[in-house]
């Protein structure tokens, strides 16, 4: 025999579908078998007066049983009572109340017994009360006059009603009455007030009780309350004084707590386990007192306690033994405490611990019933046999009864009956109804044949093999139709027949076959499973923080087994989603736009499928700038200070960093809000500093990381009394804006800064280093006073005070100021000129006396200009150029200058008005410096052996020409350079025939001019001689052939193609091939020479230096021309010309700027000719 497991409690998950399973070791309907009660109504029973009355009672039995019912302990006839009938095939009883009974009539206890040949089952003692919805009695109720501060308590007293109306209180308008730690509605109905306030006064406080059987609400009369304040009292009682009398109104008095329920100190309550435990502590007192609730001795329980009421009432849901012991309630203000300690004692009806289960015998067995309950106190237990007492009852020779156990040996088919166990105590009884069957049959199984089950792989799967027979079948399992049998290693096997696969595997898949077996037969099931791969989200929601109105996606990705059919349901705080088109749900997502703060929550994705159901949350925090504060109070008036406080508004998810307090000045500014401080974000009162004559209003803005708050209502107005000017005027200026006048200036006191009305300044100077006495006016609210008839240019001391109607400000400081300045009167002398190099002059000169610049001293200017070229050539038009020298300078450099020229200069002095008069003309002139480049050279009529070079003079000489140098070198058709011919030509030409050349040969020339100081940049250029005359004659004669012109033009279109190229490639930017031509024909001068014979060297790289090839960027003429070269002076001035250091020397490094070889454009501009072109190819 296989070893059979119960269902233990790490698989409690599994209890309530085992429980389902129980069921199937019932007898199946078509055996004999005694009745059993299947539905009752409940033992306690209230019924709508209005409507019919129903009793239920359903039974199942083998014969079907019969039904009878007893009223108040006797039988009760139904076939005489004509509003009373029995459904057909059932025992319920119809009471027809709606056509002339009366409920009333039906009260009473109704018991319903089932019986048949095998027994008798009976139902609980059902109670039949109608409900009732009493009127309130009428009363004459007192208005209720009460001092402020008074507690006070409002009864309610409804009517008695089955069962206790819900009470609440609204007013006339049928608005529920606000409620708080200070007004609340205690359990018994009644409404407490802990303090009353003048705002309680009201005529209208009704109370309201609902009946909800009759659907029904009675309304008490409205009580009225009539609240007097301290001030109406002191105004009453002050019209029949005098002056002299004390009032006998006092202030409103706070007081320490009194508790006004429950009274006294203790009190006691028992309560039933299982139900809620509510305790009540309500308290009078000002200011309001908070409750707070402790056991004595031990913890509230968690997760089962809760408070309610504004922590007035404690509940304990589920109460249980333990809960029972002492409660204390305390109830605390700024003045003291009260407390009431509720003893706490948790009674319990009967429960079961055992009841009777079905018993089905065959002939021959034993057996027992069990009964077994608890309760506090301790539950009697009794035995019934078909509903009589079993002491009463017929004699059965296979029972003994003993205690709450009925043992059955060697039973008989007469033994079949039902038997009744009744646990009762002072608080309730349990009745259960068990029944003994006598049957000899073979196995059946009462599971469908092969059905399927289905199970997510590594959960439980459970294979049901219901069956019945007697005796007990024995059950076993195999896998597969010729499978071995099962083993408890891998599996469970359960009373009622369940194989259980603990962790189902895709191996787990197949068919399982069921047999069952006693000594009167056997059979046996097959049914089949299927494992199937568990739903995942692979992509779980996540966390999101979004601003308002903005917009926000949580994605839900999953993967599923392939023959499953996921639904996916998204919810928002384990509720619907809102039905609000705001939310799109995607096929993997949930977008919500337009976010606002109701969207903040907790959002769940949950996918299901007939077999397993996940879910992934993901918390919406909704963030936004925090709400304006609010409820602005102004206390501690003092004449400089002022306490602000607020209450915040609602963060909106972002905690508040910090308070930016604003002030309004509505006396002088009004509508013009000024920043005054800011406060952490965890303080909700600021001292403010405050001004004298100021109407403060003030306003609080809230800052978090979303940004700022709208401002906060203004708080009310203060307005500061008046006092002397605490400060005085800045910036105080004395600048004179004419020779003879003094003009003073200062910035004006704000409004706020008058401390009081009539703002006024007195304005006080004298004459510095002067005995002499203070000259005052006081002037009206300005800025500024002109003092006239001043000496030029003297210093004066200066003050300003401010003044209002209630006296002066402290005593100003005083500053210095000048009267008006005037022309410098004297020129600067000895004035000497350095020159330092063709470029360059140091001019020195002597400061003018203090006395004649009248006026503050801002330096020196020296004026020069160029008089003439000493090379004869004169400006176009004389350019005076101007350096500035800061300060009391007495020298600087004049950079810039063109060599061999002749200049002139003069300095003078500058104060804040203008210039002095200038010095003396001084000549200087600038010594020889070295020549720019020839202003162009051509390269005309090429012959077999000569070339024509025509040149003109520099552009700027600078001094006199000694000789143009001119150097030549071949090129050959490999870019090679060879020899470096030099020649010296007088200055006085400008053309050259160069003769004893080789004919078709490229050259090279460079170019430039000297004088006596030493040589200028040089230009160059390219040329090629012309063939000899046979050469010449044969390629003419080629040239006439028609293969030959064919050739040409071929070869003539390829260089235009890429001429074309390369003028693309340059204006793109691209590299041009200049650098490779100056490489390859660079200055002879720095090329190295070979060891042995002193020639030239050849270059190493014959690719990176070949001469150009291609058309020249030259003129027609073959010039080159080059740019000036004149050195600018922007670089060197200050001002308009130029800047020196506080040494009058210049700013940067001066140096002449060399003239640079011309970066293309050299080569002869004349287009190859065929012969040429045929060169170049050889």
């Amino acid at each position: 025999m296989m070893k059979k497991k119960s269902i233990s409690t790490s698989r409690a998950s599994l209890v309530f579908f085992l429980c389902q399973m129980i069921s199937a070791l019932d007898v199946p309907l078509d055996l004999s078998q005694p009745p059993t009660i299947t539905q009752q109504s409940p033992k306690d029973y209230i019924v709508d007066p209005r409507e019919n009355i129903v009793i239920q009672c359903e039974a199942k039995g083998k014969p079907p049983p019969s039904f009878s019912w007893t009223r108040n302990g006797t039988h009760f006839d139904i076939d005489k009572d004509a509003q009373v009938t029995m459904k057909p095939n059932s025992g319920t009883l119809v009471i027809n109340i709606m056509n002339g009974g009366k409920a009333e009539a039906y009260e009473g206890v109704y018991q319903c017994t089932a019986r048949n040949e095998r027994g008798a089952a009976i139902s609980n003692n059902i109670i039949i009360r109608p409900s009732r919805s009493p009127l309130w009695t009428k009363e004459k109720l007192e208005p209720n006059q009460v001092r402020e501060g008074d507690s006070l308590v409002l009864h309610c007293r409804p009517p008695v009603g089955l069962p206790p109306p819900i009470i609440f209180w609204m007013d006339n308008a049928f608005q529920r009455l606000p409620q708080s730690e200070r007004v609340s509605q205690g359990l018994n109905g009644d409404l407490y007030f802990s303090n009353v306030q003048p705002e309680d006064t009201r005529e209208d406080y009704i109370c309201y009780a609902r009946f909800n059987h009759t659907q029904t609400i009675q309304q008490k009369q409205p009580i009225s309350v009539k609240v007097f304040s301290m001030d109406s009292l002191n105004d009453t009682i002050a019209a029949n004084l005098s002056d002299t009398d004390i009032y006998g109104a006092k202030p409103v008095t706070e007081r320490q707590p009194v508790l006004l329920t429950p009274t006294g100190s203790t009190s006691t309550k028992v309560e039933l386990r299982g139900n809620v435990l509510l305790l009540e502590c309500i308290a009078a007192g000002l200011p309001t007192p908070v409750i707070r609730w402790i056991k004595e001795g031990g913890e509230l329980p968690a997760n089962r306690t809760f408070f309610e009421n504004f922590k007035k009432t404690l509940k304990i849901i589920d109460v249980s033994e333990a809960d029972s012991g002492n409660y204390k309630c305390i109830a605390r203000n700024t003045l003291g405490s009260a407390h009431h300690v509720i003893s706490v004692t948790v009674k319990a009806a009967p429960y079961w611990i055992t009841a009777p289960r079905n018993l089905v015998l065959s002939p021959g067995e034993h057996g027992t019933l069990i009964c077994r309950a608890n309760g506090n106190p301790k539950p009697s237990i009794s035995w019934l046999a078909n509903g009589v007492p079993i002491a009463i009852a017929p004699e059965d020779p296979s029972r003994r009864v003993d205690g709450d156990t009925i043992i059955f040996s060697h039973v008989q088919e007469r033994s079949s009956s039902v038997y009744q166990c009744n646990a009762s105590n002072e608080y309730g009884y349990l009745l259960s109804n068990a029944f003994v069957n006598v049957l000899a049959e073979p196995p059946r199984i009462l599971t469908p044949a092969n059905k399927l089950y289905q199970v997510i792989a590594d959960s439980p799967a459970l294979l049901n093999c219901a069956y019945f027979g007697s005796p007990k079948p024995e059950i076993e399992w195999f896998k597969g139709v010729k499978g071995s049998i099962l083993r408890d290693s891998e599996y469970v096997f359960h009373d009622n027949g369940t194989l259980e696969i603990p962790v189902a595997q895709k191996d787990s898949t197949g068919t399982y076959t069921c047999v069952a077996r006693n000594e009167l037969g056997k059979t046996q099931n097959e049914v089949r499973l299927e494992v199937k791969d568990p739903t995942m989200i692979i992509k779980q929601p996540e966390y999101k923080v979004i601003q308002r109105y903005g917009q926000v996606s949580f994605e839900c990705i999953i993967k599923h087994d392939s023959t499953l059919v996921p639904m996916v349901i998204w919810l928002k705080d384990n509720d619907e989603l809102p039905d609000d088109e705001r939310f799109l749900v995607g096929k993997d997502n949930l977008t919500i736009m337009n976010v606002t703060d109701k969207d903040d929550g907790t959002y769940t994705c949950i996918v299901n499928t007939t077999l397993d159901s996940v879910s992934a949350s993901a918390v919406l925090t909704v963030v936004a700038r925090p709400n304006p504060p609010f409820d602005l109070e102004l206390t501690g008036q003092l004449e400089r200070s002022i306490e602000l406080s607020w209450i915040p508004g609602d963060e909106n998810n972002s905690p508040i960093t910090n308070f930016v307090i604003e002030y309004e000045d509505g006396l002088h500014e009004p509508g013009v809000w000024h920043y005054q401080t800011e406060v952490p974000g965890t303080q909700t009162t600021v001292q403010l500093k405050l001004s004298p004559y100021v109407n403060y209003s003030f306003r609080v803005i809230a800052v978090n990381e979303i940004g700022r708050s709208q401002p906060s209502e203004p708080s009310e107005q203060y307005l500061t009394k008046s006092a002397n000017p605490d400060e005085n005027p800045s910036n105080v200026q004395g600048i004179g804006s004419e020779p003879d006048n003094l003009v003073i200036t200062w910035e004006s006191l704000k409004g706020f800064q008058s401390n009081g009305p009539g703002l006024q300044y007195k304005v006080s100077w004298r004459q510095k280093d002067v005995d002499d006495e203070w000259t005052s006016v006081i002037v009206a609210n300005v800025s500024k006073y002109i003092v006239s008839g001043t000496p030029t240019f003297v210093p004066y001391e200066i003050k300003v005070q401010a003044l209002n109607d209630l006296g002066y400000a402290p005593e100003p400081s005083e500053v210095i100021g000048h009267s008006g300045e005037d022309l410098p009167m004297v020129a600067p002398g000895n004035v000497q000129v350095y020159v330092i190099n063709s470029t360059l002059a140091k001019v020195n000169w002597d400061p003018v006396p203090l006395k004649t610049v009248r006026g503050h001293l801002q330096g020196y200017k020296v004026y020069y200009w160029k008089v003439q070229s000493l090379s004869r050539r004169s400006r176009r038009h004389v350019e005076k150029k101007i350096l500035t020298f800061r300060g009391n300078k007495t020298f600087g450099m004049l950079p810039g200058l063109e060599p061999y020229s002749s200049y002139k200069l003069n300095v003078r002095v500058v104060n804040g008005k203008g210039e002095g008069p200038a010095s003396p003309d001084k000549v200087f002139k600038t010594p020889e410096g070295v020549p720019s480049s020839p202003s162009f050279l051509k390269i005309t009529n090429p012959t077999l052996d000569s070339l024509t070079l025509e040149w003109g003079s520099p552009t700027h000489p600078n001094g006199v020409l000694t000789s143009y140098i001119l150097k030549f070198q071949p090129i050959n058709n490999t870019h090679e350079l060879g020899p470096l011919v030099e020649i010296r030509i007088p200055a006085n030409e400008s053309s050259l025939i160069l003769k004893n050349l080789n004919y078709s040969t490229r050259y090279k020339f460079y170019f430039h001019a000297q004088t006596s100081v030493g040589s200028g940049n040089q230009i160059t250029e390219e040329a090629v001689t012309i063939m000899d005359e046979a050469m010449a004659s044969r390629q003419v004669d080629i040239a006439t052939q028609g293969w030959f012109i064919g050739l040409m033009c071929a070869v003539a279109l390829l260089i235009l193609i890429l001429l074309i190229v390369c003028f693309i490639r340059r204006n793109k930017g691209g590299k041009y091939p200049v650098k490779e031509k100056e490489d390859a024909h660079a200055d002879p001068e720095i090329q190295p020479m070979k060891e042995d014979d002193g020639t030239f060297g050849e270059y190493s790289d014959a690719e990176d230096h070949k001469p150009l090839k291609k058309g020249s960027r030259t003129p027609s003429d073959r010039t080159v021309k080059k740019e000036d070269s004149d050195d600018s002076l922007v670089d060197y001035g200050e001002g308009v010309n130029g800047q020196f250091n506080e040494d009058g020397s210049f700013i940067g490094q001066y140096s002449g700027k060399k003239e640079k070889e011309p970066a293309e454009g050299n080569e002869s501009s004349e287009a190859p000719s065929p012969v040429n072109a045929m060169n170049s190819f050889v």
